[in-house]
């Protein structure tokens, strides 16, 4: 056996159990050119074949190396598809976000190589701007992939399913009486949680709480209720009445503190700012009512040329939107004795009336059965910024004060209850359950209650809205017992 000084001695550094005469060394000669280089090729006693290019010398020992180091540059590792072909995906593998993350990193013209570029290089385009397609128009639209990336529809997110809402009421309410005149006012529910509905002459008080119901009064045989209408404190509640008065009660007393006059017939619309009373008449005017002066009216505004059935002060008290029985929708300021807007478009009685809660100078209104639109306005300049034909009389509005949506209830023919997403107009729910036309609307204080009232003597108490906290579907508190009671 050889020796380490022998092994030593031949220059070669041998593993042990191998002599230099395993080894056959062979030398291959080219014809002389310009570039003399010379390929020599080791044999080993082995199946195995190595081959290497060794760089040209002038010198006649050669050196032999234990280890083979290929030359990155001189690889051509896309003839064997090492970058074109993609990574075998593993089980259960996403292939379609894997696509997705390669044009997003590379371009779409990934693996598609020019014989004129460099074999490394998979695009051109890595590490530069991309120019050739115009910026989407919202950061989350689905072109900012490419319009050219080939992706399946499968690879975009699927849109957002619509929040579930209850198809059925969690409470009823038999309400004797109530009357069917779309041109009234006849619920309200106060900031106290207390549910205010005028039946006949009489006006009954309803604490959501412990469902007790106290009379609050009775008007007598020759008058009756035609709007009601809670303070924004909710301790006091202005009844408008079919003589044309405006009595203001204290709802806590259940005492009379004020009636003011100034109508000449019924009075069948109230609304209140944080110190202003005003009235809507069908003697075409708008009478404003301050509590702290004995005068009946501080000022009339006259503009309309039907019967006034829509009120409503904006949330800043700066406005004040008017509909009427003419199909006009005016908006007037404090300043003014005059209307600051004219809008005409309804072709409808205009009573459903509301401002967003949401945005500033934000208006929505709703016209009657020859109408059927609900239109959003621009009260700034006027502006109409959208409208939808809900295929029904609009009876009423509201904004939800928890999420940017609105609730509309309805008449002829459909006698529905819709709730709406705004701006994108996109259809909640829809709500059936009362036999005539839904004339009457309220909201809870938690901002995820209505209760409507239709002619078919019902209150019905929808939870619609989620609450301010979390977007979660509300659920029944359980104060409320499922069945029907009676408000009187």
């Amino acid at each position: 056996m050889e020796s380490p000084q022998q092994r030593r001695k031949s220059g070669l550094n041998l593993p042990a159990g191998m002599n230099e005469t395993s080894l056959r060394l062979e030398t291959f000669s080219t014809a002389p050119s310009s570039s003399s280089s010379s390929f020599r090729s080791i044999s080993i006693s082995s199946p195995r074949m190595i081959s290497s290019l060794s760089s040209p010398s002038s010198s006649k020992t050669s050196t032999c190396s234990d280890r083979f180091i290929p030359c990155r540059s001189s690889s051509r590792l896309h003839t064997f598809g090492l970058i074109e072909k993609d990574s075998p995906a593993k089980e259960g593998g996403n292939e379609a976000y894997a696509r997705i993350l390669k044009s997003e990193l590379f371009g779409p013209d990934f693996g598609s190589f020019s014989p004129a570029g460099s074999p490394m290089s998979p695009n051109k385009n890595m590490l530069r701007f991309k120019t050739e397609h115009s910026a989407p128009n919202s950061p989350y639209s689905p072109s900012l992939l490419g319009q050219d990336s080939g992706f399946s529809s499968e690879a975009s997110t699927p849109p957002k399913p619509p929040r579930k809402v209850p198809k059925t009421p969690h409470k009823v309410l038999d309400a004797p009486s109530l009357q069917d005149d779309f041109y009234l006012n006849l619920v309200d529910w106060s900031s106290q949680n207390v549910l205010a509905v005028g039946l006949g002459t009489c006006v009954y008080l309803w604490t959501a709480s412990n469902s007790k119901v106290t009379k609050l009064c009775d008007l007598g045989p020759h008058d009756g209720v035609c709007a009601v209408q809670w303070t924004r404190e909710g301790s006091y509640i202005s009844i408008g009445t079919n003589s044309g008065q405006v009595q203001v009660w204290d709802g806590t007393q259940c005492k009379r503190v004020r009636t003011m006059g100034g109508h000449q017939t019924r009075t069948g619309v109230l609304a209140w700012n944080s110190r202003i009373l005003a009235s809507g008449s069908r003697d075409r005017n708008i009478l404003q009512h301050d509590l702290r002066v004995s005068d009946d009216y501080v000022s009339k505004l006259v503009g309309h040329k039907s019967e006034v059935c829509g009120l409503k002060w904006s949330h800043d008290d700066r406005e004040l939107a008017s509909g009427g029985n003419d199909n006009q929708l005016l908006v007037w300021n404090q300043h003014s004795q005059q209307p600051v807007l004219k809008l005409t478009e309804h072709t409808a009685a205009v009573k459903a009336i509301a401002w967003s809660p949401h945005q500033t100078n934000l208006l929505a209104s709703g016209g009657g059965t020859a109408d059927r639109c609900i239109r959003f306005w621009n009260t700034t300049n006027g502006h109409q910024l959208n409208h939808i034909d809900t295929g029904s009389q609009v009876c009423n509005l509201s904004w939800s004060k928890n999420v940017n949506e609105l609730v509309s209830t309805h008449g002829y023919s459909q006698n529905q209850i819709m709730v709406w997403k705004y701006p994108s107009l996109a259809k909640v729910a829809t709500l059936t359950g009362h036999s005539l036309r839904v004339l009457y609307l309220a909201t809870s204080p938690d901002g995820q209650t209505i209760v409507t009232g239709a002619g078919d003597e019902t209150l019905r108490f929808w939870n619609i809205f989620p609450s301010a906290k979390t977007p979660a579907p509300v659920k029944d508190t359980g104060l409320w017992s499922m069945g029907r009671t009676y408000i009187r």
